[in-house]
């Protein structure tokens, strides 16, 4: 979908058309832009950028709180045009998704027209704009979704893949962030013939795990299938303060209230959770994270008060100020894979 939750306020208010809309915090708070209409991005605005900085750029922003509700019900009718095509569909998030159209008898089985289609539908439902991206891969196809934005539909065939692919800015390439693109660069990697041109023990020694992938996606090649049962691998919660914290007491209290919130999210998917992941930003930006994992499932009646101060300990926290805490839940199980264990009573 196209800047999704700005094109849903501008649907849902006219007052915001045509105009820079940027969703998110406001701009004398701690709060950074969860998206921006295209009015917006053309004042070098983006996703992440702090809604301070999003203000600088364009005082002449309308800034509005995010409604998750308006935003979920249009991202479920979205979910039912999908299903009038295939069953075989992969949610991302609220507005981005893989579909598998291969056994679809939709349009003699032309992806393109079934892509030209489903964008049809989905405005015709909604009233909101998509981008689709069609190939034989998922790899192409998400490259291939960026390549014409706004309402745009792209075609990477099988013929035109390799070549596609050898003349992309590594930067452009999909999994590959700023950091990675940095080192790559550092080895000369600018390109992907550059990439191309590398081995695969090059790559495994340069980038670990992800030097097959890496080794794979260059040459165009991604065999992993559209899963339309993902589950879940960590549900987290965070919080941005509106003024540093620094004294420990105070955060750890802020802990055990993100601990509490995340259990809820477990609780409302019917899983629940073995392993702790505490998330410290300083003030300066500098970010750490800190993992514990139980022997046994972790509940509102778990004492965490110990693994807490465990976790933070050999951190700064009381001698640095605190801008953003975070708790992340993972090692889930669902409610049929839980396996309760007691000690039985010795006279029982």
């Amino acid at each position: 979908m196209d800047a999704f939750f700005a094109a849903v306020e501008q649907r849902d208010n006219p007052q915001y058309k045509n105009k820079p809309l940027i969703v998110g915090g406001k701009p004398d708070s701690r709060g950074v832009v969860a998206t921006c209409s295209y009015e917006a991005r053309q004042y070098g605005i983006h996703s992440a950028m702090p809604s301070s900085r999003a203000y600088r750029l364009c005082p002449q922003a309308l800034f509005v709180k995010p409604r998750f509700e308006a935003y979920k019900e249009a991202s479920m009718l979205i979910r039912q045009v999908f299903s009038q095509y295939t069953d075989l569909y992969e949610p991302l998030s609220l507005d981005e998704a893989y579909l598998d159209v291969s056994d679809s008898r939709s349009h003699q089985g032309s992806a393109t027209l079934i892509a030209k289609d489903i964008k049809q539908s989905i405005l015709e439902k909604t009233g909101l704009v998509a981008s689709a991206g069609v190939s034989y891969n998922k790899f192409l196809a998400k490259i291939a979704s960026d390549m014409d934005k706004p309402d745009g539909l792209y075609l990477i065939t099988p013929e035109q893949g390799s070549q596609f692919v050898e003349a992309l800015a590594i930067g452009k390439f999909h999994g590959i962030g700023k950091a990675t693109e940095k080192k790559m660069h550092a080895y000369g990697i600018q390109t992907g013939a550059d990439l191309k041109k590398q081995t695969l023990a090059f790559l495994n020694q340069a980038f670990g795990k992800a030097g097959q992938h890496y080794y794979h996606i260059a040459r165009a090649i991604d065999h992993r299938p559209v899963n339309n049962h993902r589950a879940s691998k960590s549900v987290g919660v965070e919080t941005t303060f509106q003024v540093d914290i620094k004294d420990r007491q105070q955060v750890l209290q802020h802990l055990n209230q993100l601990l509490d919130k995340a259990l809820k999210k477990l609780s409302d998917k019917k899983l629940s959770a073995q392993a702790l992941t505490i998330k410290i930003k300083y003030h300066d930006f500098v970010q750490i994270t800190r993992s514990r994992t139980l022997s046994g499932i972790i509940t509102s009646s778990t004492d965490v008060a110990p693994i807490f101060e465990s976790l933070l300990k050999n951190t700064a926290v009381g001698h640095r100020k605190i801008r953003l805490l975070g708790v992340t839940l993972s090692s889930l199980k669902t409610d049929s894979q839980q396996q309760y264990f007691r000690q039985l009573d010795l006279f029982e």
